[in-house]
């Protein structure tokens, strides 16, 4: 965690609103494998990370909210009782708020103010950070005693309603479950989850960020959202007791998949492979085997930009050049694709010297400044100190 930034939030909110406030701490995600999954009910291994947001917050004793966007040096104020929909970054903060109304829950005014050292666009899912840090930061100024899981199901339906995304439950389950050192497998179906710990010994993670996010992202998503759908009702014909690709395996997808239209046929077989995959990667994890467990990141790779066409050229040229250096045992594409950041798990004693040379090569080949991040894993969204 970022104690700088924290007392930057602590030193704006006093200086604005002249009142002592909590502070929480809302982490970034990182998944390790299991992309595009948890809408078909899938697995994923995803974990919280030491770059998040961090927000201040303080009751006001009147019945509207002000909120102060220190990065972008933005403000608004709004009464509780017409919470509507806005745009770009006030959808995150009202829907969350909308929520808990729906909900019944009490909350009173209050202030609050914000700022993130996770990037934006980079795929580490920065709008569950502000979703569930915010409604997590109300619960405990309001004592509302919201379940952590609940509260991961509140930002869902927020991200859904008022920004519009249709995403899963993973980035806000990450948010708030995350655990130090760990990361875990989530049952998107179930939500059931397990621990576990990730044997890093002498490597560590890094992330490269393209600095790019293609305008296909959020429209495409939804169209890949779409295309399982129509590969379920499909293969449904043959086999009606399937309630999503959860259900199929590699062999039912062959035997009933043909006849389904091409694209389709290949966006169902890389989420068939890719719940596989997540769940042998959880098996590697638990036998300490780190090298068998990053040629199934590479996997993953490739079934995501050859089968499910979610990479980019800026993409698969970062994973090239990871695939090169012998101290890279995994690396592969994350988030929702079309741009973002590649993870790598590479020997710590190398990261610093592979982040500069790849930085450099994606440069004279874009003319692009990427950004390298070591990341850490933390414990989910939290109250801390300032």
């Amino acid at each position: 965690m970022n104690d700088h930034l924290a007392k930057k939030v602590k030193k704006i909110f006093l200086e604005k609103f002249h009142k002592e406030p909590l502070i929480v701490f809302s982490p970034g995600r990182i998944n390790m494998i299991g992309e595009h999954v948890d809408y078909n009910d899938g697995y994923v291994m995803p974990a919280a990370v030491d770059k998040g947001i961090y927000f201040a917050l303080a009751e006001n004793n009147t019945d509207t909210s002000t909120f102060y966007a220190a990065d972008l040096n933005e403000e608004f104020s709004i009464p509780l009782n017409a919470i509507a929909k806005d745009r770009g970054w006030k959808n995150y903060v009202l829907g969350i708020i909308d929520q808990l109304l729906k909900k019944k829950y009490l909350l009173r005014g209050f202030d609050c103010v914000f700022s993130g050292d996770v990037p934006v666009g980079a795929g580490m899912s920065s709008s569950a950070a502000v979703e569930c840090g915010l409604g997590h930061g109300l619960d405990l100024l309001f004592h509302l005693k919201i379940d952590r899981v609940f509260m991961a199901k509140l930002g869902q339906k927020a991200e859904h309603e008022f920004p519009g995304v249709n995403c899963g439950i993973m980035d806000q389950f990450a948010n708030m479950m995350g655990k130090k050192d760990h990361v875990f497998l989530l049952d998107c179906r179930t939500l059931e989850y397990s621990y576990l710990k990730l044997p890093l010994g002498d490597y560590s993670i890094l992330l490269i960020n393209s600095k790019v996010h293609h305008s296909l992202a959020s429209s495409e998503y939804n169209v890949r959202r779409q295309q399982c759908e129509e590969g379920i009702h499909y293969l449904k014909k043959n086999l009606p007791n399937i309630l999503s690709l959860r259900d199929v395996n590699e062999n039912d997808l062959k035997k009933y998949g043909e006849g389904m239209n091409g694209e389709v046929y290949e966006r169902c077989l890389f989420v068939v492979q890719e719940i596989k995959r997540t769940v042998d990667a959880a098996t590697c994890l638990e036998q300490n085997n780190l090298n068998r467990f990053g040629k199934l990141m590479y996997a993953s790779h490739e079934g995501l930009a050859g089968l499910y066409k979610v990479s980019c050229e800026e993409i698969d040229f970062l994973v090239d050049l990871a695939k090169l250096n012998p101290n890279i045992t995994g690396s592969r594409i994350m988030g929702g694709g079309f741009g973002g950041c590649t993870i790598n798990i590479i020997h710590r004693d190398q990261a610093d010297a592979f982040a500069n040379s790849a930085i450099e090569a994606y440069k004279r080949k874009f003319r692009i400044e990427a950004e390298a991040y070591k990341i850490r894993l933390e414990n989910g969204t939290s109250q801390v100190n300032a």
